[in-house]
């Protein structure tokens, strides 16, 4: 074994590890050690990513070297290692793009919690993108909860508390349907190995044996996992969330946690089941049906909002309905586009978030948009890093939302049933779209001078206008380099297989 295939292991013990160092740690030093994890974590992965499109297969790592069922498996593919590489990347700019509100939204003696929390979400990320076994998936899911909901409520405004458990309970709710799944889909097949269930289940489906059963409980794996990532109608404790949370939170819970979840779901689909069962079992159909709803709800919700951040919370409701209905399509193409739509959706919501609050501080804090008028001019980079997001957004060329959006296009032509439901509402969506994002964008640069605002330049914050560049960076190569990263999706998905 080569020592580069320890990282993945070596990724999630770091993470965990942090996480119960940090607990002794003061607040700077704690930050110090997140900030460090992370750049270590994101440099392992970017070099296992290499090493595996230079060897061109996955592999299966054995924790402690003892096979199944004593031992705990790890299966790493270029996927997987480039999904690890793109959530240290989005987490690690969204924690140092709310660093500079984080003393005000924080009390400083639980600032040493804080990075706990995130090194816990890290770790269960982590998991749950490398393991092969669907039992401790489960674990991290919770973990990954359990951190989730430390980092709403740790602000403490009493509208986090309320949004805390709000999510709590939803979170609940899906994690109980995903074991319950869980536990009869063992009792079915006798194995927790996600490969060993795939064989099982084949047989299954090949004597046609069990099937109401195996399909009622492929029915609850999803339906807890789509609670848990939001997708309509189980979305009603997102405004909250998201829009009350502290800065780098809301950038984090929308970018990476329902995406975690949203990646396991295709590894359901792909090394659980087979994506040949899901297919045949006509459970996408359900998906593909509430994801369109999605994409269009959400859009409404959040033309109707007068809150920047909660406008911007809505839209997540949209965009998660868009990576369900590339599920629902059935088709490689449709998996494709689901996926380059999660690196899409990440990089902008994130950085969307971001700039929101560089918006609301030259605007005396409101986040109302009669407040916000002029604010792109009393703070450029945030203005400019605002407009770049909602163009992406929107789906204007050159940035990822376009790109996402042209795959969604594309994978639905041809679709016998599904073509023109997807186009159509494809369309709605993207117009709804324009008109919230657009209206934003116009708010912020009309022409107001208000001499009791505030104007903050570059040099004023050079850590948070970095950070906005970086974002804007990130959004321009996913627009511009869609081919290779394509390529990247193709290679990873003939892997999972």
């Amino acid at each position: 074994m080569d020592f580069v295939q320890n990282f993945p292991f070596f990724s999630i013990i770091l993470s965990m590890f942090s996480g119960t160092v940090s607990s002794v740690l003061p607040a700077r030093a704690a930050k110090i050690l997140n900030t460090a994890l992370i750049s270590v974590v994101g440099m392992m992965s970017a070099v296992l990513l290499a090493y595996l499109m230079g060897t061109g297969e996955s592999y299966v790592y054995w924790m402690g070297h003892f096979p199944a069922p004593w031992g705990n498996e790890i299966r790493a593919g270029v996927l997987e290692a480039g999904m690890a590489l793109f959530f240290c990347i989005i987490m690690l700019l969204s924690v140092m793009g709310g660093r500079k509100k984080l003393i005000g939204e924080v009390e400083y003696s639980k600032h040493n919690l804080y990075y706990i929390l995130t090194n816990l979400l890290l770790s269960s990320l982590l998991a749950l993108v490398y393991t092969n076994d669907l039992f401790t998936a489960y674990v991290f899911v919770e973990i990954n909860t359990i951190a989730a909901c430390g980092l709403i409520m740790i602000r403490q405004n009493g509208r986090t508390v309320e949004a805390a458990v709000r999510y709590m309970i939803m979170s609940l709710l899906g994690s109980g349907l995903f074991l319950i799944s869980l536990c009869t889909l063992y009792d079915l097949t006798g194995h927790l190995l996600m490969s060993n269930i795939k064989e099982a289940v084949a047989v299954l489906a090949q004597r046609q044996e069990y099937q109401i059963p195996l399909m009622t409980t492929i029915g609850l794996m999803c339906t807890g996992l789509a609670i848990k990532s939001a997708l309509f109608p189980f979305h009603s404790w997102l405004p909250d969330a998201y829009g009350y949370s502290t800065v780098s939170s809301a950038a984090m819970l929308s970018s990476l946690v329902s995406k975690g979840y949203i990646f396991l779901l295709i590894k359901i689909f792909y090394r659980v089941i087979g994506f040949d069962i899901i297919v045949h079992g006509k459970i996408i159909n359900i998906l593909f049906l509430f994801g369109l709803l999605g994409m269009v709800v959400g859009s409404l919700s959040a033309i109707r909002e007068n809150d920047i951040r909660r406008m911007i919370a809505y839209s997540s409701v949209a965009q998660i309905g868009y990576i369900y209905m590339g599920f629902g399509l059935g088709t490689e193409a449709g998996i494709t586009a689901s996926i380059y739509h999660i690196l899409a959706h990440a990089a902008t919501k994130s950085l969307l978030f971001i700039a929101a609050i560089g918006l609301t501080d030259v605007s005396g804090g409101s986040r109302r948009f009669q407040d916000l008028s002029g604010a792109g001019y009393r703070h450029k980079i945030a203005g400019v890093a605002f407009t770049v997001g909602a163009l992406s957004m929107v789906g204007v060329p050159m940035f990822s939302g376009f790109v996402s959006k042209l795959l969604f296009a594309e994978a639905s032509i041809g679709h016998t049933y599904k073509m023109f439901p997807a186009v159509i509402v494809l369309g709605v969506s993207t117009i709804l779209n324009a008109i919230y994002f657009m209206k934003t964008v116009i708010r912020i640069y009309v022409p107001e001078k208000r001499p009791d605002f505030e104007v903050i330049t570059v040099k004023d914050e050079k850590e948070y206008s970095l950070t906005l560049v970086c974002f804007i960076v990130l959004n321009v190569a996913l627009g511009m380099l869609s081919q290779p990263i394509e390529g990247w999706i193709h290679a990873g998905l003939a892997m999972f297989g």
